[in-house]
């Protein structure tokens, strides 16, 4: 038998904790930094055109150049940047540029390590603090139209990567009669509910290319954005946008896939919702959903993932939904039963795991 570590005096707690919140406040300065470097297209230019001084950074960039020092020397002093003659005395001459790798994670937008989206979102996160702070005292929520582009973005930004490599690679392969019926003819309509700005919809259609895709969403900022996302690409002729409720009776049978990408937590009414994506469905037809990919029961202290998502339930997820009314309130941390009570109660007979092996998403069937 093992021997099991001695436990912590209150003493060694308390300095561990003090040493993990020191270390999480640098760790949030550098997010800030990667939200500035991301917003204002630093790291693009450094990519492109680097290693360059501060001045010629900032006049690349047309912006200030002591804003521009400042944030080069903190990108340097914390390793998410290299300086050249950093002893040099006059900070004017040193030369700046981005490590072998760094691109991969802050500037290219379709690398599975691509994180620049990630730091963004949890920056506007915590810009709704103030407003979080008013809906803990009175109830209510926070939307996600508050929040801007900020949020609306970089939710795509973000799972636009995964989309590109493994949609038609991995996830609906990994469902052969859906993977079947897709690449049939009669050509299959597939309806992407609630697809935000269209990466997973622009996917599904170049993984499969005989279906037509359309892209439904309530949100018309995102929708827009899908347009602009898809207009000239060689998928354009087979997707529609629409801003609209997936509940529309024209819309009744007529889709062999129904999916729904990272955004049933968000649902303030997620029965209802998945209700209306039951009457999309064509006889035989197949409803897919993708979430995070918590753990099945509530632990503490949880893993790395599980930590990540209640913070955006905690800062986003949970006040979005809340901000309509009636709401479930479901949260980010949506457990694999609590999906069950959902579909069941919408009306399905059985909820499916799908054997997708994948760290940050569990994938869900929902048969009629």
């Amino acid at each position: 038998m093992s021997e099991q570590p001695p436990a912590l005096s209150a003493d060694e707690r308390r300095d561990a904790l003090a040493g993990r919140l020191y270390g999480s406040i640098i760790g949030a300065f550098d997010l800030a930094a990667v939200y500035l470097g991301d917003r204002l297209g630093l790291y693009r230019v450094l990519a492109a055109e680097g290693p360059l001084t501060s001045a010629e950074l900032a006049r690349h960039a047309g912006l200030v150049e002591r804003y521009v020092r400042e944030w080069l020397e903190h990108g340097a002093a914390t390793g998410l940047l290299e300086a050249d003659g950093h002893a040099a005395p006059d900070p004017g001459l040193r030369r700046y540029h981005l490590p072998t790798g760094h691109e991969s994670v802050l500037v290219n937008e379709l690398d599975l390590t691509y994180m620049a989206p990630l730091a963004r979102q949890a920056m506007a996160a915590v810009r709704g603090l103030p407003e979080l702070i008013e809906a803990f005292e009175r109830g209510g929520g926070v939307p996600w139209s508050w929040y801007g582009a900020d949020v609306r973005d970089t939710q795509g930004a973000g799972n636009r990567p995964s989309y590109h490599h493994l949609m038609g690679s991995e996830w609906l392969p990994a469902v052969p009669d859906v993977h079947a019926r897709l690449s049939a003819d009669p050509p299959a309509r597939v309806a992407d509910v609630a697809c935000g700005e269209g990466w997973s919809s622009i996917a599904i259609a170049r993984a499969y290319p005989k279906v037509r895709v359309d892209g439904i969403d309530l949100d018309e900022p995102a929708i827009e954005q899908a347009r602009r996302n898809v207009a000239g690409t060689e998928v354009a002729d087979r997707i529609a946008f629409h801003v609209r409720d997936a509940a529309d009776p024209a819309l009744r049978g007529a889709f062999e896939l129904v999916t729904i990408f990272e955004a049933l937590h968000d649902m303030a009414q997620p029965v209802e919702a998945l209700r209306a994506c039951r009457g999309l469905l064509a006889p035989g037809g197949a409803l897919i959903v993708m979430d995070e990919n918590v753990a099945d029961s509530f632990t503490a202290p949880a893993s790395d993932v599980e930590r990540l998502v209640y913070g955006f339930s905690l800062l986003l997820c949970l006040t979005n939904a809340l901000a309509e009314s009636p709401s479930v309130g479901t949260g980010a941390v949506m457990r694999p039963a609590t999906l069950r009570a959902y579909a069941t109660a919408a009306g399905f007979r059985d909820v499916e795991v799908l054997p997708i092996e994948n760290d940050g998403w569990r994938f869900y069937r929902l048969h009629p």
